[in-house]
Order: structure tokens, then sequence, then C-alpha cells
């Protein structure tokens, strides 16, 4: 029997919420699962890191290509492609038994993942026009969303204790095929007559240069950052940014039109957008290793600890957007910046008391998780209404570009601090007899968690020195998020500041 229109809509919202589920779920309920990755699939601490990168990667790649594709080909049928894929690269990852198919698979996994999320924001605009109806849509999407985030920890854990890692990624294919079945009985087709060409050189441009200086960053210890091979590599991920630039000032409809950085409050805002990925989210990467390996938790317990991280970032937003209303985008948003790096000093300064635990970081995971929360609706909401509503897709584009890249860069760069943390920590306390590779070989190796060492090792360092080291160096870590956040929160003020001051004057 037909549908109503009314039932579609709720059938297609539906869906569509069940796929922001699968997307926020596969990035915050991985990282759980990552300290058990290194033993079951012998990956080492590099490798763990392109577990988590070639995903945000790929996402930052097809993202910037999907709008179109959509538009041109239809936003049901790349909704439902994008869906299949999902299910199929879960699947794939789910029974990988080598880290190296795992990395692959997430790689694809990700360009799946970007594409089902541009596709779901294509097909809610067109499908809820009113605006009330709109509102609602988008508002249950946005909380959906922001619960797979939030309890991706949880959820992650309690997977890999009562089952097995596999089934972070099996869970997926399940919950695709409701979502698939869904989207057949609700969502309608659109495409837009008037679609512009595909941007292909900037697209293939600014992905090389982030894989480039991703892969610099993370391979720079063993290439050694001034070796003729790292400087080849940083060289090309140079010429790749030049030619992006080039490109972007060639293309008749470039998906970065550089003018709209000429508008302070879209500046501000894009700096807000960095500054939460330069340090609350890549973060989550890596505080699973110190809340099981540093406090020694089991996976659930991690998870639940994680949720004083993740949940403000689910609770909050309704304030900041309110917080926004009444005092301004320019004012709110580094303020926000501020209590993330506020948090991680809170952090900082838990993590280093004798008897550090979940409660000595509560305060600090708290309102990190609610500076991330009041920052991220007041960006989103002014770098697109600060441009003109034609150009909202495209501030919206760079928007998403400047986040998935933030986060690339900075997973690679936090990875790089901690490692070099441990292994300067180590060097202090272990005889120069052992020589800089072996050294940095047993620095990686506590870094991603693993405290069972090579036996040579044992008559030279303590396990209590090792998990000092690790702790340490997770200090050092929690440093550069505070610092980054507060120096981006500086930089943001500045550049919205005539609009600000403007603001205080007339109220």
């Amino acid at each position: 029997m037909p549908y109503s229109n009314r039932s579609k809509n709720r059938i297609a919202l539906a869906a569509i919420c069940l796929a922001s589920l699968m997307f926020g779920l596969e990035i915050s309920s991985v990282p759980v699962i990552l300290p058990g990755l290194e033993t079951v699939l012998r990956a080492d601490f590099k490798q763990m890191q392109w577990i988590m990168n070639a995903y945000t990667i790929a996402c930052t790649t097809i993202m910037m290509a999907t709008g179109t594709l959509a538009d041109r080909f239809g936003r049901r049928r790349v909704f439902i492609i994008s869906i299949l894929a999902f299910a199929i690269t879960s699947l794939i990852c789910g029974m990988a038994q080598d880290v190296s198919v795992l990395i692959a698979s997430r790689f694809l996994q990700g360009l799946a993942g970007g594409a089902m999320l541009i596709a779901q924001v294509a097909i809610l605009s067109h499908q809820f026009q009113e605006g009330r109806e709109r509102s609602k849509a988008f508002g249950a999407w946005g909380v959906v969303f922001g619960m797979g985030l939030g309890f991706g920890p949880i959820i992650g854990g309690l997977i890999m204790t009562i089952s097995s890692w596999q089934w972070v990624f099996l869970v997926h294919v399940l919950i695709a095929a409701v979502t698939l079945f869904l989207v057949l009985a609700g969502v309608e087709e659109s495409r837009d007559p008037q679609v512009r060409k595909l941007d292909t050189l900037g697209i293939v441009t600014l992905s090389l240069a982030v894989f480039g200086l991703a892969y610099y960053i993370t391979q720079g210890p063993d290439l050694g950052f001034g070796s003729s091979r790292a400087l080849c590599i940083l060289a090309a991920t140079a010429a790749s940014f030049i030619l992006f630039l080039y490109a972007e000032k060639k293309h008749a409809h470039p998906m970065f039109d550089f003018s709209v950085f000429r508008i302070r409050n879209f500046s501000g805002a894009l700096l807000g957008s960095m500054g939460m990925n330069f340090s609350f989210w890549p973060f989550m990467i890596y505080l699973p290793i110190y809340f099981q390996s540093g406090l020694g938790y089991d996976p659930i317990t991690a998870g639940l600890s994680l949720l004083a991280y993740t949940l403000p970032t689910l609770v909050f937003p309704p304030v900041g957007e309110r917080l926004a209303l009444r005092y301004r985008p320019g004012i709110v948003i580094p303020c926000g910046l501020f209590t993330i790096g506020l948090g991680f000093m809170l952090m900082k300064y838990g993590s280093s008391l004798e008897q550090a635990s979940w409660l000595t970081l509560l305060p600090g995971c708290l309102i990190a998780g609610i500076g991330l929360g009041i920052t991220n609706t007041p960006v989103t909401n002014t770098t697109t209404g600060s441009v003109d509503s034609s150009r909202a897709g495209m501030a919206s584009g760079i928007d998403m570009s400047a986040r998935m890249i933030s986060l690339a860069i900075n997973i690679a760069l936090m990875g790089l601090i901690l490692a070099q943390a441990v292994y300067t920590q180590l060097k202090q306390q272990l005889p120069d007899t052992i020589n800089s590779v072996q050294l940095r070989s047993l620095a990686e190796s506590i870094a991603s968690g693993n405290t069972l060492i090579n036996p040579a090792f044992n008559t030279l360092v303590s396990s209590t020195a090792l998990h000092d080291a690790l702790t340490h160096a997770f200090g050092i870590l929690m440093l550069y998020g505070g610092i980054a956040a507060w120096l981006l929160a500086a930089i943001s003020l500045v550049i919205f500041a005539p609009q600000s001051k403007r603001y205080l004057a007339t109220n």
C-alpha cells in the first residue's frame, strides 16, 4: 500500500537518522578498541594512527565531490550506493586478519561514510522544505548524530568486552540493511538541473596535500625529517597545495572560493572549526590509551570514563546557540575554544596527581566537552550564515573540509608528540648503549599502550618507569591540546573583534 507524504517523510527521516548514527558511532567507537588491535593484529603505533587517519582523509576527499555528484546523478541514488558501500566496507573491516588490510578497508569505508554524510544533508534539505518541519528534521538528525558520537566509546568498549573487536565494524552491516530498506520506502529522488562542473583537479590536489603532510608527520621519525626522501615528500606536498591554489583560482566554480575569507565572521568561525579539531577530537583517539594503559581500566570502564568527555558535546549545543544569539558568535566561539583549552589544562593537572584516576580527570573532561558543545553550533551557523544563501553550500563545504583536514593532521601530530615525549623520557633513564632506533621502537610501543616490552629491556628499565614515561607524555599531549585551543581562540577573537566591538557599542 502506498505511503502518504507525511509517512514517507517520517520513514525518510528514520533512514537518515540511522545513517547519521552509523557515521557517529564509527568515529567514536573505534578509538576504544585501538589498544586491543595492537595485540590482536600486531599493529604498531603508526599503523594504529593510520587506522583512524585513513578513514579521516578518505572522508575529506569524498565530501568535496559528493555534493556535485549527488546533484547530478540523484541524491537518493548516491545515498543508496553510499549505504551499500559502507555496509560492504564495514564487513571487510570486520573480517580483516591483517592490519594493512584493515587500513585499506578503513580508507574505503571513509569514502562511503563521507558520501553518506553529505547525501544525508542534501536529502534533508530537499525533502523537508517547510520551515517548522525542516527545523524538526535537522534537529532530530543532529541529536542522533550526537548520540552516535557521545555513546560510541561505551558501545565500542561493551562490544569489545562481550564479543570481539570485529563487531564494532560488523554491527554496521545490520544497521545498514535496515537503513537501506527505509531509504527505498521513504526517500524521494531529486536532482539539480543546473548542477555545476566537478572541481576534479582541486579535489585531487588538496587530498594529496593532506595525505602528504600526514604521511610526513607520521613516518618522519623513521625516515628522518631532514632525509632526502622525507624532504621529497614534503616538496611534493607543497607542490600539490600550490597546484590546488592555482586550480581554485582558475576554476569557473571552485569548491573553495577564497574571497569568503575576507568576511571576518566566516574566517573567525573557521578558526573555531580548526580549534576543535586541533584539540578535542584528535585527543579522543589517544585518550582510551591513557585510560586503559595509564590508569589500567578495561575497555568498558574506559568507555564509561570517556562519557564525561563526549556527552557534554550532545547536551550543550542548544546552550551555545542561545549564547550566540545573545552575545554574538564573535564572543561565544573564542570563549568556547578557551573553555576547551581550560578543560585540557585541568586534565593535565588531574593526570599529574599521585593517585590519578577518572575522578581527577573528570572536571577537565567535562569542561572540555562543554567547551566543544557551546562552540560547535555557532561555528556551523556562522560559516553558512555569513555568506549569501547561494554560497551556503560552498561555505559549509569549506567548514567541513577544515574540520576533517585539521583532524587528519592533528591525529598524526598528536601521535608524534606522544611518542617523542615517551622517547625523551626514556632516553634520560636508559644507557647510551641502546641505539636510537631501538629506543624509538620501544617509545612507540609504550605510546600505543603496550607494556609487554622486549625482555632484553627488562633489566634496564622497570615497568614503573615505563608507566611514568607514558603518563608524563600524556601530560605533554594535554598541554599541547590546551595551548592549541587557546592560541586559536585568541586569533579568532582578533579576527572577530571589529564586529564584536560594534555589537557591544550598540548594546
